[in-house]
């Protein structure tokens, strides 16, 4: 979410102190740029197809049926969310692998900036209110606050959502007093560029910082979602025990469902959350760093892999996909029939 940021701190840098015509020319892709964009591309594709093929079923069965339910509307807006959020990724890759040069207008920065932070926080956090979706739908505590929030299912995701906007809005004002901060002291006073650096760059750790403390709740929210799974399973399990009954009730397989649908969202969101991190120190110490572009990769990892999680745990999308593929090997064998055949 934060190294797309680093672009506007480099160019001013690097612009102060080397001339701009180096920079504005085209420079040719090394073999490692070239492996960069391929595999970049590849996730990119892999991530389009999962998240496609979620907004396609939901959406066709909200059409059919006039109605949608509140887990599936979470799914078709993280699905479309997601393909806008690799759209900017991989327009970021391509910059990176083939065009380094583009990456010196600032106003390309600024908005990929924009865009990214808007695509990752909305994600990020449809994510993390299907974790409480599920806590809330399957788990069972007696504590009356639990109760309470359980009956209110339906409203408690949405002021969730709406309230994760907030911490959007901090985002946006932190960018706002940084790039302000650029403008004055770069554009409008150029009499000390090491002071200028200096401050910069301190500047932008301080920012960098500030902006990470933003994905600590959703961080928080899931790994809470998660362990109280886990101890409302524990808890049935024992109460079946008890009654000398099976432990592999239905209660019991959602339960497991469910903890395997949290874990893997938190998972997956730690590594994003990482890698974004990494690149963002990398891109802060030089621009033009190989490493940054592996952790970039990385970033690809949790909108590209999360949608095949979600599309296996779900037993509309799971029988859907499977069906597809049942026409598509079918269509196969046809096809091959007919070559043996001519």
């Amino acid at each position: 979410m934060l190294f797309c940021n680093s672009l506007i701190i480099n160019l001013s840098l690097r612009c102060s102190i080397r001339n701009l015509d180096f920079f504005f020319s085209v420079k040719m892709p090394t073999g490692l740029d070239i492996i960069f964009v391929i595999l970049s591309i590849a996730e990119f594709t892999i991530g389009i197809l999962g998240n496609v093929f979620i907004g396609l079923v939901n959406c066709s069965e909200w059409v059919k049926n006039q109605k949608i339910s509140l887990a599936n509307f979470i799914l078709t807006c993280l699905a479309i969310f997601r393909i806008s959020q690799l759209l900017v990724l991989l327009f970021k890759s391509l910059i990176l692998g083939l065009s380094l040069h583009l990456h010196l207008t600032y106003t390309i920065a600024k908005l990929m900036s924009l865009l990214w932070r808007i695509t990752d926080h909305l994600t990020t956090w449809l994510a993390t209110c299907l974790s409480i979706f599920y806590l809330l739908k399957i788990a069972y505590f007696s504590h009356p606050l639990f109760l309470w929030l359980k009956l209110r299912l339906n409203r408690v995701i949405p002021v969730t959502f709406l309230f994760s906007l907030f911490f959007l809005i901090v985002d946006f004002l932190l960018l706002e007093i940084f790039n302000d901060f650029f403008l004055n002291v770069y554009i409008l006073d150029k009499s000390n560029l090491t002071l200028f650096i200096v401050e910069s760059k301190t500047h932008y750790v301080e920012t960098l910082i500030l902006l990470s403390l933003t994905c600590f709740f959703p961080i928080v929210l899931s790994l809470t979602s998660l362990l109280l799974l886990f101890l409302s399973l524990v808890r049935h399990i024992r109460n079946l025990q008890l009654n000398s009954m099976s432990s592999r009730d239905s209660s019991t397989e959602a339960h497991k469902k469910a903890i395997r649908m949290v874990m893997s969202f938190f998972f997956l969101f730690i590594v994003h959350f990482f890698s974004i991190q990494v690149a963002s120190w990398l891109f802060l110490m030089t621009w033009i760093n190989k490493f940054a572009k592996f952790a970039v990769l990385a970033v690809y990892i949790f909108p590209s892999g999360h949608p095949f999680i979600l599309i296996v745990g779900n037993s509309q999308l799971r029988q859907t996909i499977l069906k597809v593929l049942w026409h598509l090997k079918s269509f196969s064998k046809r096809e091959n029939l007919l070559q043996i055949y001519r």
